[in-house]
């Protein structure tokens, strides 16, 4: 985010009925129901959603890999029930008719074998790369709140789809929020922008925005939407024709939209689909849930943490904080005290976060960051529970 005091900010965010979003959603859902049945189960599954058609590939690792074959009978199933509870019933997308195309096969021999743990050998890291977390104390989530909103946004207009409130609302949607900022705070919306798909082509853009409105303003802080605000409510007219036979989805093609909307570096790899092995997810956990705890103990205002790793060594190869000139305390002694608050190693970050759980179809749309931490384990680096601990080592 700009160091300036006063700039406006733009961020996006898409529903679960985005056709990328679908494909995310797919792929977490399969990985959750392979880690439900063996929690070290090693996933990297994708998918591809077009016209009546998803296609899924990727690799899965078991214990006993004899028993792929039986997990492979009910990856149609989970794929419909995804597809049927985003609510896409189209004539050329629809949970009862799309083709399922499974194509998911055993993991490599050689990536596993950098990853496995061995006699003297720690386990590794499951691919080289570098991940970033970020917290900000401008909203109560410690999250930048141009994202934050586009994502409650549809979130709402979500809520009011499937039950019923709405019902000539359908599943695919953008929004865009641009957020002004004074003294480095935001305190006004300057533009809306929301496309949502819709059932009847009679519709207008005023008939849409009519139904939408309550619903923004409902979401947004008192006082952001002023008389300058612009509004863009479908600006292409009709959007009847949506979601993967609008449009062909893929699965982590939305890694801004999954993270802080452009507000803090991402190091490119996408979440979903993947198991918490591959630091490309846990890892970026992990420093969202160091970079939290920062700002949450007050050691600064705003903090990016960036990690590092390479394939089959199980340590970090650095640890990087930012605290973009609101630190409390220097940055070095931060860097110093997470080394010792957490073992961010990809099995001690699994641990410490409890990552070998079926949590992760939920976080596919809305953000896998700003969320409550749930009693089942759900968005659990989302906790301010290292708080004393940092301060303590600082």
């Amino acid at each position: 985010m700009s160091s300036r005091e006063t700039y406006s900010f733009t961020s996006e965010s898409v529903s679960e009925g985005h056709p990328d979003k679908v494909c995310d959603r797919i792929s977490d859902a399969i990985l959750d129901a392979l880690i439900a049945e063996e929690p070290e189960a090693r996933v990297a599954c994708e998918t591809f959603a077009t016209t009546n058609r998803v296609v899924i590939g990727g690799e899965v690792g078991l214990a006993d890999q004899a028993k792929l074959a039986d997990y492979m009978g009910r990856i149609e199933q989970i794929t419909k029930a995804c597809i049927r509870d985003i609510g896409y019933e189209q004539d050329k997308f629809h949970h009862e008719t799309v083709e399922v195309t499974n194509l998911l096969h055993e993991q490599s021999a050689h990536i596993a074998k950098g990853v496995d743990a061995d006699a003297g050998k720690d386990e590794g890291a499951g691919d080289q790369g570098i991940m970033f977390g970020y917290a900000c104390s401008e909203t109560p989530e410690l999250m930048p709140a141009p994202i934050l909103y586009s994502h409650a946004i549809l979130r709402r207009l979500a809520e009011v789809r499937k039950d019923g409130t709405e019902p000539t609302l359908l599943p695919d949607a953008k929004s865009q929020l641009t957020v002004r900022y004074e003294e480095g705070r935001p305190v006004a919306v300057d533009s809306i922008v929301l496309s949502t798909q819709h059932r009847h082509e009679s519709q207008t853009q005023a008939d849409i925005r009519a139904i939408v409105e309550p619903y923004i303003r409902e979401v947004l802080p008192d006082g952001w939407i002023h008389d300058g605000t612009e509004w863009w409510v479908n600006p292409t007219g009709i959007f009847v024709i949506g979601g993967p036979d609008g449009d062909a989805g893929l699965t982590g093609r939305k890694i801004i939209v999954d993270t802080y909307g452009g507000a803090a570096p991402h190091g490119g790899g996408a979440f979903s689909g993947k198991d918490p092995t591959k630091v490309d997810r846990s890892a970026a956990y992990a420093a969202r849930y160091l970079a939290k705890n920062i700002v949450a103990a007050g050691l600064a205002t705003r903090a990016t943490l960036q990690l590092s790793y390479a394939i089959g060594v199980a340590q970090p190869l650095s640890i990087y904080v930012d605290a973009h000139g609101t630190g409390k305390v220097p940055e070095t002694a931060i860097e110093a005290a997470i080394r010792q608050v957490m073992d961010l190693t990809p099995r001690g970050i699994r641990t410490h976060l409890a990552l070998n759980q079926p949590i992760y179809e939920r976080t596919a749309a809305y953000g896998h960051f700003g969320r409550a931490p749930e009693s089942d384990g759900g968005f659990s680096w989302e906790r301010t529970d290292l708080t004393e601990a940092l301060t303590k080592h600082v």
